[in-house]
């Protein structure tokens, strides 16, 4: 039997700062993540970071948690509900689908023991990232293989790489907005948010910035919108070296004291509602803009566990699970 583990960045476990340092912990130490001399990297994290920063990122999580916990684990929960409803619905037979987070709970490892137990020899790992990264797909593919190392019998492996140039992922994000549009209207400009890299990870090969291009021209092409008012940026920067431009924050205080009326921000690179949609660009974003004289401004939650987006990862996961289905 098949079986499909939903893979995502995780979360800490609650809005503090000690599970906020260990979620931090586990998520720098990974070398996918960071790329620097280890030495040099070791003594920053762990002399500078971790005794600083968690208590400012508490904070952070605390305007976004709900009293069920975690909204990115919340979601991820549906989605793999309905993702496994959607694809039994379909394939008219049993087709496990489990969670599993790189640096928080419920852990890779726990996930793939979980489609062992029941009975799973063959595993689809879909990472919820649509476009590649070493840093988030890579970093996923490590751990499955790190856990898998210590199994006696290893089940048969496909990974999915991406997805940015999908029909039906940039569907749903065209479906999205068309949705909010005949709710309230159309925006002046529409600002694609999506996670920033350095610029040396670029250069290292990583195609995260093509693809995020690709995936905005394609979602651009869908829209009944003039593409002159559609721009990409680029968010969550850290550190001083030079990342991918233009950066999201950037734009917001520039359009502000423009005096924009009417931005929409859609993050396309988040499958899933979490710190950097909710805080940073929802909250944090929006008193940017605002403060600096801008009007108007609405963020576009990401799918989710929209209809549409579960449509969208059903059909990507019968495609990758050819020969091994019905």
């Amino acid at each position: 039997m098949a079986g499909i583990l939903l893979a995502n960045v995780g979360s800490p476990s609650a809005p503090t700062p000690a599970a906020v340092r260990a979620y931090l912990r586990r998520f720098l130490a990974d070398p996918r993540v960071v790329e620097m001399p280890r030495l040099r990297w070791w003594l920053l994290r762990n002399l500078v970071i971790l005794p600083l920063r968690p208590r400012r990122s508490a904070d952070l999580y605390r305007r976004i948690w709900t009293p069920d916990g975690s909204p990115l684990l919340l979601t991820a929960r549906r989605q793999a509900a309905d993702l496994e409803e959607e694809l039994n619905r379909r394939l008219d037979e049993t087709l496990p689908v489990v969670v599993g987070m790189g640096y928080g709970k419920p852990t890779i490892g726990e996930a793939l023991r979980d489609l062992r137990q029941r009975g799973c020899r063959r595993i689809l790992v879909l990472p919820l990232f649509p476009q590649y990264s070493a840093t988030t797909t890579a970093s996923v593919f490590d751990c499955v293989t790190r856990n898998l190392s210590t199994w006696r019998r290893v089940p048969e492996l496909r990974n999915l790489s991406d997805y940015h140039d999908h029909p039906s992922y940039i569907g749903a994000l065209a479906a999205s907005l068309e949705e909010a549009w005949r709710e309230s209207g159309k925006p002046t400009r529409l600002l694609l948010s999506f996670h920033g890299l350095p610029v040396r990870y670029i250069e290292a090969g990583d195609p995260y910035h093509d693809q995020c291009l690709t995936t905005a021209a394609l979602l651009a092409d869908a829209l009944d919108f003039e593409p002159e008012h559609i721009v990409t940026s680029f968010q969550s920067r850290f550190g001083r070296e030079p990342w991918i431009e233009p950066a999201t924050t950037t734009l917001l205080g520039e359009w502000g004291r423009q005096g924009l009326d009417g931005l929409d921000v859609l993050c396309p690179g988040f499958s899933t509602d979490c710190l950097e949609t909710l805080e940073e660009i929802a909250l944090t974003g929006r008193e940017e803009f605002e403060d600096a004289g801008g009007r108007g401004f609405r963020y576009i939650s990401a799918l989710n566990d929209r209809p549409n987006h579960i449509a969208a990862l059903a059909d990507i996961a019968i495609e990758q699970l050819g020969g091994w289905i019905a």
